[in-house]
């Protein structure tokens, strides 16, 4: 077995849950700049999450997968691509598609029941949210392989949790990607759990990261709450990708700290003392205090990011807050590029409705 297939037996790290930096014979940690970047995208990442489950529970959104605790993965996936790169995400991934430019009120069209993603996918070069599981990676693989043919640069970045690992598509798209070299970083966020199921039962390999070395790529782990390790993880896979070494797997070793979406009771299958001894290893504490013990944070920094963050959370707050301009003809008007007579039909029905409704209406006035 070639040795530069395997990954570590333990998760690269560059910073303890203390704060305290960490030698590594490989792998050198962000300078500061950029480890402050880092840190103000986490705050408002995290703002961001509990924001949107408040909106949850306000009605306004349907559904929100919190990625509270995540959130050094998400921003690490963000800060790691040049402007021409794609983003692939999942469901979870609002705060990495926030972070590649998408504004947050757009990044949660999906999420609030409507039709379409809420984005252009080809302004911010961010893929539509997806919800089965795995399906986006044949997606990413195969856009990465069209760069290729087209002599481009760019590198993808597609994004899943542990529970797509035990997916078809995983495998497929793991394997097609290695056989053509296509310049695609896999980065499975294994949070422990798909749902209720854990990682256990999904798999007994050593590492999610193992399963690279099957396909014949590269394959590393890293503590996903570590923001300095996932940047610098991270970002030479995706250098190696674009270099021409072709496609690699990291796995980010992280903890889904709320349940799997509002409509889920993580309380039936883990214990709170499970979820509890993870909030020391929280991400945003970890870096803050790295940040202040290198005298890179001041109070005056920590409340100008607090308060961009708020603004941010406003903003959110009020274009869900909002009632939309819906227009029934969009029902019809994008399913094919030219409208069959059936749905024309169909559109003719409605407007009849409409229109019996509004006279309905209007008899009823006083």
């Amino acid at each position: 077995m070639r040795d530069d297939l395997l990954p570590r037996e333990t998760p690269v790290r560059l910073i303890d849950p203390r704060g305290d930096g960490v030698d590594d014979a490989h792998y050198t940690a962000p300078d500061i700049d950029r480890l402050r970047d880092a840190y103000r995208a986490l705050v408002e990442g995290r703002r961001i999450n509990d924001q949107a489950s408040a909106l949850v529970r306000q009605g306004r959104l349907a559904v929100y997968p919190s990625s509270h605790g995540q959130e050094a993965c998400q921003v690490a996936a963000a800060l790691v691509l040049d402007e021409p790169d794609w983003l692939f995400p999942t469901y979870r991934d609002a705060v990495a598609i926030i972070g590649r430019g998408v504004s947050p009120a757009d990044a949660m069209v999906l999420l609030a029941g409507d039709w379409h993603s809420g984005y252009d996918p080809a302004e911010h070069h961010v893929a539509p949210q997806a919800t089965p599981l795995a399906t986006q990676l044949l997606h990413a693989v195969g856009f990465a392989q069209a760069a290729r043919h087209r002599g481009e640069s760019t590198v993808v970045l597609a994004l899943c949790g542990d529970g797509a690992t035990s997916e078809g598509d995983f495998h497929e798209a793991m394997n097609f990607a290695a056989v053509f070299h296509a310049p695609v970083v896999f980065f499975v966020q294994n949070n422990e759990f798909a749902i209720s199921v854990p990682l256990s039962r999904q798999s007994a390999a050593p590492s999610l990261a193992h399963k690279a070395i099957g396909y014949g790529m590269p394959g590393e782990r890293v503590d996903g709450n570590d923001v300095a390790a996932v940047l610098a993880v991270l970002g030479e896979a995706v250098d190696r990708a674009r270099s021409g070494g072709g496609p690699s797997l990291v796995e980010a070793h992280t903890y889904r700290m709320q349940a799997h979406t509002n409509a889920d009771d993580d309380t039936r299958y883990r214990e709170r003392d499970e979820v509890q001894a993870w909030i020391e290893r929280d991400p945003l504490t970890r870096l803050r205090a790295h940040l202040v013990a290198q005298d890179a944070l001041s109070d005056d920094d920590e409340q100008r990011i607090a308060a961009g963050a708020e603004r941010i959370a406003a903003q959110l707050r009020a274009a869900l807050n909002a009632d939309a301009d819906l227009d029934p003809e969009d029902l019809f008007r994008f399913v094919t590029a030219e409208r069959s007579s059936q749905l024309e039909e169909q559109w003719r029905m409605l407007q009849g409705e409409i229109a019996r409704d509004a006279l309905t209406q209007a008899g009823a006035q006083p």
